[in-house]
């Protein structure tokens, strides 16, 4: 069985409040978006569940893989066989991106899949929980308003095909938890989503992450990848989830846009990977 797990990215992010576990409560709105993985899950041939990569290479051991710990929890809890998985990376790690996420999650809708489980997506976001905080988004994959610490999502209504996106991943890793130290909560009483709902073209103006300002601090070329798509006519562009990567999103085809060194990743929304 394959199947091909895609990216998200993060439609503004607000971090709103500091808890009291030391976590924080943000708002953001994400979007899937068609830069895939490719995961290919059959039975094992031997008594241990194995995992081969292929493409970007992680270098972390079995038992620390998300696609691997997504088997380990449902063998745990639904007796599952071993299995023989296959995983060509493509979406970069480190991006903001929820690629690792993906994975996960997909493998769990995989396993439901292949031994007949019948899970419903509810159990499914429970268990995707379990494995990280994004991964609850991509067991319906949908565009969501994600709150709490991300593992609150409710749909909403938002359609940008016809769109170009362009996502670039410069070689720089931003560490999630530099990029919370640096940045100072804000409650807001309106939701995130609303913003969302308004023409596109002021989004500019409303919609922000709330990372931006400690991460462009840190790595002034990521906000440079901004200014470059924003000289370039994007109708808006941000980074996505704490970074590194920034999207942005165009009206027209933007094909004199150059990226040296960079991953770039480039779609017309709503088109098939």
């Amino acid at each position: 069985m394959i199947t091909f797990p895609n990216c998200k990215i993060n439609l503004g992010l607000w971090v709103t409040q500091r808890r009291p576990d030391g976590y924080h409560n943000i708002q953001t709105v994400m979007m899937p978006v068609p830069w895939c993985d490719i995961l290919e899950i059959i039975p094992a041939n031997g008594p241990e569940t194995t995992l081969t990569i292929t493409g970007i290479q992680i270098n972390s051991p079995l038992e620390n893989n998300l696609c691997y710990k997504a088997w380990r929890l449902m063998a745990d809890k639904y007796s599952i066989p071993p299995v023989s998985i296959h995983l060509h990376k493509v979406i970069p790690a480190g991006a903001g991106l929820g690629g690792g996420s993906s994975d996960a999650s997909f493998t769990l809708r995989m396993l439901n899949t292949m031994f007949s489980l019948n899970l419903d997506n509810e159990t499914l976001r429970f268990l995707a929980v379990q494995l990280g905080m994004d991964c609850s988004f991509f067991i319906e994959d949908i565009p969501a308003l994600s709150t709490g610490r991300g593992e609150f999502l409710k749909p909403v209504s938002l359609n940008l095909d016809g769109y170009y996106i362009v996502i670039v991943k410069p070689a720089v890793h931003v560490s999630t938890a530099a990029a919370f130290l640096g940045t100072k909560p804000l409650f807001r009483e309106n939701s995130i989503d609303e913003i969302t709902n308004i023409p596109l073209e002021d989004w500019k103006r409303e919609l922000h992450n709330d990372f931006e300002n400690t991460v462009f601090d840190l790595y002034p070329e990521i906000q440079d990848i901004k200014n470059i798509m924003y000289r370039h006519h994007a109708v808006y562009a941000a980074m996505s989830g704490s970074g590194s990567s920034v999207f942005g999103l165009f009206s027209e085809n933007p094909v004199q846009l150059d990226f040296p060194g960079c991953e770039v990743f480039q779609s017309l929304l709503g088109s098939q990977p």
